[in-house]
């Protein structure tokens, strides 16, 4: 068994998982709000507490953490933008200390979100079966990770694959990270919400709903704003896809995460413009699906990272 906790801005979940993906004594917290890093630590120690109590507990040999980032797994630290009580916290100890109080001294890996999808991904999701990957989470900000010869590769600090902070507009507007035309500052939900916005789309849904998803639905709708809000991200993800690939030779992209959930609104620009930059003859044949887990990445993303980074234990 693996101990897999996911930890997010809006919820701490946990579960032991079987070597097969299938999971057991799943349990959530709503992540702490307005409390200290410590405050926010006794959700995660809650969480393991639970697991703890599970007759299989024993059977437990590995941990995987997954969280939102920037992570820093050399230092076993996470500073998530999403929970501002958490700077440099020093995660993997903390919860290595909790296993060891509830009796499982188990060998315990970190990694940010992104890679976590992409483990999880390449066990079980759209990237089964694929030697070289690249999986994306496109949601509030774009994160990733990368999987080649079969192997899942964080980098030293646990930030390879960070195709968010890729720049693919060397003229582009400053990115919140500082660099030039960032794919996120193109292609995550809050850039194509603010670009629509400010090139005078207006929502059109009886809520006044002003994010990504209520562009989609405008560009599902015909919108002209709104469907080029919509080409931009998916021609920023595509010149990004097309890099990587020509980089490393993955043959497949998986995104998934909040904005991808608005299907061929999204895909559709990705892959129409991935013609004009996967151009050489080893990256033609690339491919960009969604992502297949959905909700369940995160946990059994915590566990596929454990199991690839900690094989032996």
């Amino acid at each position: 068994m693996t101990v897999a906790i996911d930890i997010g801005g809006t919820k701490i979940a946990g579960a032991l998982v079987h070597p097969d993906g299938t999971m057991t004594a799943t349990t959530r917290r709503p992540t702490p709000r307005g409390t200290d890093g410590d405050g926010v630590f006794a959700a995660v120690a809650e969480v393991v507490a639970e697991l703890a109590g599970s007759p299989l507990w024993p059977s437990a040999v590995r941990c995987g953490i997954g969280s939102a980032g920037p992570v820093d797994t050399s230092r076993g630290t996470v500073s998530p933008v999403n929970i501002g009580a958490w700077r440099e916290f020093p995660i993997q100890a903390r919860v290595e200390a909790e296993l060891v109080r509830h009796g499982a001294a188990l060998p315990t890996v970190l990694a940010g979100d992104g890679v976590a999808m992409t483990a999880a991904e390449h066990w079980l999701g759209a990237a089964r079966g694929h030697a070289n990957a690249l999986c994306m989470v496109v949601s509030t900000g774009v994160g990733g990770g990368l999987i080649l010869n079969n192997r899942l590769h964080p980098g030293p600090t646990g930030n390879a694959g960070h195709i968010g902070h890729m720049s693919v507009a060397f003229d582009g507007e400053r990115c919140v990270c500082g660099g030039h035309g960032c794919v996120e500052s193109i292609a995550s939900g809050t850039a194509i919400a603010r670009w629509a916005l400010a090139q005078g789309w207006t929502p059109a849904t009886p809520d006044g709903d002003a994010s990504a998803a209520g562009v989609a639905v405008a560009a599902d709708a015909g919108d002209p704003v709104a469907k080029a809000a919509f080409d931009r991200a998916g021609r920023a993800l595509a010149a990004a896809v097309a890099a990587t690939a020509t980089l490393v030779e993955t043959d497949i992209a998986v995104i998934g995460g909040g904005v991808a959930a608005s299907g061929d609104t999204l895909f559709a620009p990705v892959r129409a413009h991935l013609a004009d930059y996967a151009t050489l003859s080893f990256v033609r044949g690339l491919r960009v699906v969604p992502a297949s887990l959905g909700t369940h990445a995160g946990l059994i993303g915590a566990a596929a990272a454990a199991l690839m980074l900690l094989p032996s234990a």
